[in-house]
This record gives structure tokens, sequence and C-alpha cells, in this order.
């Protein structure tokens, strides 16, 4: 994981961007796994954990409709979320989570192991869901998140410039 994060980290520094996270389910292992990289604090302003709604809404911006007409584990949360992270540290990128870690409360249309990751670079926001192994445990499902988080990421930055 360390090299993922060192590597996002240059390419942040090379195109002169600087991150902040908004997480729910992996709460704050992103932000944790990006901060483990010394000197890393010229380019990752700050994050949020928002595992409750109101604060989905009241700190990231994500509208009342999208949970209600979509759900907290949805690809359009993810977006919003990553979104108003931007927002609310000033970052020209946010990337976000949400998902359902385990090990219950899933369902049959989004069961353990689902998670939305987001991306919003410059104003442009992207997602993608992932269907991690259900047999996985909590912690290996949110370490899973975040290690394709990451690759997400530097993707999407990639992509971007």
């Amino acid at each position: 994981m360390k090299e993922r994060c060192a590597k996002l980290t240059k390419l942040l520094r090379q195109n002169g961007l600087t991150i902040s996270c908004a997480e729910s389910c992996t709460g704050g292992l992103v932000s944790k796994s990006i901060t483990d990289i010394s000197g890393v604090s010229s380019v990752f302003w700050g994050g949020v954990v928002s595992y409750d709604n109101s604060v989905k809404m009241g700190l990231l911006g994500v509208k009342e409709e999208t949970l209600r007409d979509y759900g907290a584990v949805s690809a359009q949360t993810a977006e919003e979320m990553a979104l108003g992270v931007c927002c609310a540290c000033g970052t020209s990128v946010g990337i976000s989570t949400t998902g359902i870690a385990g090990p219950d409360g899933g369902t049959d249309e989004k069961p353990v192991g689902t998670v939305y990751i987001g991306a919003c670079i410059n104003g442009n926001t992207s997602s993608m869901r992932l269907n991690i192994d259900p047999s996985f445990s909590r912690e290996q499902i949110r370490c899973e998140a975040v290690r394709l988080l990451i690759d997400f990421t530097i993707d999407k930055i990639i992509q971007s410039t």
C-alpha cells in the first residue's frame, strides 16, 4: 500500500494537485494510508469520516434526494461525497468510499463487499462499483477498497492530465 500511496503523492505533486478524502465504510483508513507517506502534508489537506447520513448531507453536501432515491451505498452518493470534500477542504482532488464492509448489513441488491468509490478531479466526478469477495473479513474488505480507490485515483489523475 505504501508504494501505491507514494505514487499517488508523487503524481499529485507533479501536477500541482491537492487531495482530501470523504470516507464511510473505510472509517479513515484511506486518510491513514495516504498520511503514512512522509512529506504528504504538501498535498493532503484533510478528510471526513461520514458514517451517518446527516454528516454526508451537512458536511459534504450530499443531497437528501440522492440518499432517498439511490441510498448511501451508491455511485451517486460516492460522487457527491467526492465533490463535497473538495469543496469543504478546498482541494483539487476529492476521493470517497461508501459501502457495506460486513459481516452483516448486506442485501440481495447490495451484498456485503459492495463498495462504491468516487473521485472528483478539478470538478469532474466519476465512480466505480466494487464487488469485493463477501467471504473476506471486514478488515480485508476495507483494505481492498482502499487499494482499489488509490489505483482508481491514480488512473483518473493520469487521464485528466
